[in-house]
């Protein structure tokens, strides 16, 4: 496919990934415990882009929030809950995050097989020279600890920058 400049400025191509990443993330975070976002963006507000969708499922899930519970209130303390991840985990990360419940593992959210084509397409469209963040520390099997980005009990996030775009998913849940 030749790449065509549009009015917006972006490539025909760019355009077909963005359309592309809606379809994704909308169908991974089809759940009412977990969120997505995408916008066109070099990727140096990703921490913004993290501290929203928090604040998004807080306000969502404020009435299963503890009482009196806390979590980060700013983007710099969003920014230190955030480590790097290999494109590997990352890609774990996004599928399990979509696909099993942070609250009760085991209990499966949507359909694996699709998690894991759709977190693949989605690191695709991000490109190879991509950078990825997480909360969660050690792989999903081994058990996980993490690093709140919201004041609910559980929390896992991923988000990621790439040719243009900031991609993050988020789950959250209460027990």
């Amino acid at each position: 496919m030749s790449l065509y400049a549009t009015e917006s400025g972006c490539e025909t191509s760019d355009m077909d990934d963005a359309d592309l990443l809606e379809t994704l993330l909308s169908s991974l975070a089809g759940e009412e415990t977990v969120y997505s976002r995408w916008c066109w963006s070099p990727g140096t507000d990703l921490a913004d882009h993290v501290h929203d969708l928090a604040r998004t499922a807080e306000a969502d899930w404020a009435h299963e929030a503890v009482r009196g519970a806390t979590g980060p209130t700013t983007v710099k303390e969003t920014e230190t809950a955030l480590r790097p991840v290999t494109h590997d985990m990352a890609t774990e990360l996004m599928v399990n995050l979509c696909a099993d419940s942070l609250v009760f593992p085991g209990h499966p959210l949507r359909d694996l097989a699709h998690t894991k084509r759709a977190a693949t397409k989605t690191m695709a469209i991000l490109g190879p020279g991509s950078e990825w963040f997480s909360n969660i520390d050690g792989h999903w099997t081994n058990g996980r600890a993490w690093n709140p980005v919201t004041r609910h009990t559980f929390d896992g996030v991923i988000a990621g920058r790439g040719n243009g775009f900031v991609v993050v998913l988020l789950q959250v849940g209460e027990d």
